[in-house]
Formats: structure tokens, sequence, C-alpha cells
């Protein structure tokens, strides 16, 4: 059944010019004469009025980062499909949920027309080639979720993944540009970004892409939140394999108990760094596996663990 539709759905025009991603920006006239500064400032204010067209979609990325959470709690996947800059921005934010918030890889799937670049060059041709969709998508299910994502709504690889997708049950998430956009209405999540023209017409790699990469990391974070991986800002499930990441991990058990830093490595030593883990064990003097216990109990979320904790010291 498709839903949250909201004010997207008006009837999608045959033309490319009826396209928001392909009008011409009201300051787009002698833009090439301008002076450097006053080029770059409409640049900014380009980008700027991209990012605001995201609060139209607050209550459909909110809903569509629930279901992402389902997925991630029923051992699902997460399909990020899409073409040319749209897939640049799927790629970056699927390739930092591991780092982040240790979502397994096993659960991330990145599907991009002509694969992910290995050199500069991303030829436009791909997005029309949908060949290998069916087996990149042979295993979906209904556990999975499916974002997929085209500036204009219309590129023919992310349309053909919605429908592969829809046709097997999945989730789709589909986050476009363009009002009316025909990926909308194989969605069951509609994201609609009305960015403003581009500001160099056409290139949806600037504002349409801002939109959605700020879209997308909202999706990610609340989706985040919804596994408990988030504790008053603090990204408390990261997967700390470098020497950064390991002192911000300490960093983040200091901050929650108020314990020494010698408390926090020994507490992250103890838990493999497992952060949620090590946090309990320095708040309470408990063992690895009692804190791994208490999780468990509140689903991974650290506070209400924290809560028991208390109120068995008291």
């Amino acid at each position: 059944m498709v839903s949250n539709r909201y004010d997207c759905e008006n009837q999608w025009g045959n033309q490319v010019a009826t396209r928001q991603t392909e009008q011409m920006h009201d300051a787009a006239l002698g833009q090439d004469m301008r002076p450097g500064a006053d080029a770059a400032a409409l640049l900014i204010e380009g980008q700027i009025a991209a990012a605001k067209s995201v609060q139209t979609a607050l209550q459909p990325i909110c809903d569509a980062a629930r279901a992402m959470a389902v997925a991630i709690r029923a051992g699902g996947s997460l399909y990020y499909v899409a073409a040319g800059s749209s897939g640049l921005m799927a790629a970056a934010d699927a390739m930092e949920l591991g780092g982040t918030f240790s979502i397994p890889a096993s659960q991330i799937k990145i599907l991009m027309a002509g694969g992910i670049p290995t050199t500069p060059e991303m030829p436009g041709g791909t997005e029309d080639d949908t060949l290998g969709l069916r087996d990149g998508l042979a295993g979906l299910t209904d556990r999975d979720v499916v974002l997929a994502l085209s500036a204009s709504g219309s590129t023919p690889y992310t349309l053909a993944a919605a429908g592969i997708a829809r046709a097997a049950g999945t989730c789709v998430i589909a986050i476009a540009n363009n009002q009316g956009a025909p990926l909308f209405a194989l969605a069951d999540h509609v994201i609609c970004l009305p960015t403003p023209p581009e500001v160099l017409s056409g290139s949806t790699r600037m504002g349409a892409g801002t939109a959605q990469k700020i879209a997308l990391n909202m999706l990610s974070t609340l989706m985040a939140g919804e596994l408990g991986h988030v504790h008053d800002g603090m990204m408390v499930n990261l997967r700390a394999d470098n020497i950064k990441l390991r002192e911000r991990a300490a960093g983040i058990v200091c901050r929650v108990t108020a314990a020494s830093e010698a408390t926090a490595f020994a507490a992250l030593n103890a838990t493999s760094g497992d952060v949620k883990a090590a946090i309990l064990i320095a708040a309470g003097a408990i063992s690895p596996d009692q804190a791994k216990a208490m999780l468990k109990d509140t689903a991974g979320h650290l506070r209400p663990a924290l809560e028991k904790l208390k109120r068995a010291e008291t």
C-alpha cells in the first residue's frame, strides 16, 4: 500500500521543461559575467534554499526512518539504489552506517547504475541501463527496505529498481526533487524535496544533491535513534577502529558516567569496544556479561539500562 505521499503527487508532465530541476534560476541571466564574489554568493544562496526544502518533508522522513529501523531490527537489509549524483549521495550515507552506528555490512547494499566509480569518470548513459538490477535485487524480502533516489524522479534505473522492490513486497522509500515524480507512485514512503531551480540549470549535483544528502543524514541518524544508537547526541554504538575513534569512545564513556579516562579505557577493553556496555560497566561496576544482558533486555537502548542500573543500586 502506498502511503505518505502528501502533497507531492501532482500530475507528472511529459515535457522536461515542466520539471523544477530543469528550470532556469531567476538570477541565471548574465551569471557568467558576474564578479567572482557575486557568483559565489549566488551559489551559497542556492545551497541554502535547497537545504530549506527539506523542511517540507519532516514527517515523511521520520516515518521512513522508522521503517528502516524496523528492517534492521528484524535482520533485514537496506538497499540504497540510485544513479549519477544521487548514487554518490546514497553511497556516501550507506558507507558511513558501519563506522558511525555499527550497522553490519551484511545489512547494507549499494546498487549504483554502472557500479560505484573507481575513476573520476561517471558515464551518464548508465542511468538508463537496468540490466543486472534483477540480480542485484534478487534477495529482496518483506523485511528489507529499498531507498530509491532520483533528482528528477524519472531515472529509468531507479524506477526499475522501485518496481522490482514493489513486486517483491519490499518497503520502498522514494526521494526525489520534483513534485509528482513517477517514482513516488511506486513508494510506500515519499520524500519530496522541492528544491528551487539550480543556479547552474540542470546540475542536480548542487541544490538537489545537497537536499538529498541532508535527507539521507536525517534518515540514518533518526533510524539510529530508533535502534538506541544515539544517547544525548552521542554515537554510543560507533565502531572504534582507529585511534581517533577509540579516544572518542572513551570520551563518551567519561561524559555519560563521569568516570576517569583510565576507567573508560578499561571498560572499553573489557567489552572489546562496545561503548554502551562499557558505559554500564563504568557506571555500575558490573561485569561485561551483565552489561550485555541488560542491553538485551532494553533492546539496545542505553537510557533505560542506566535507569535500571540506578534503581538496582538504590
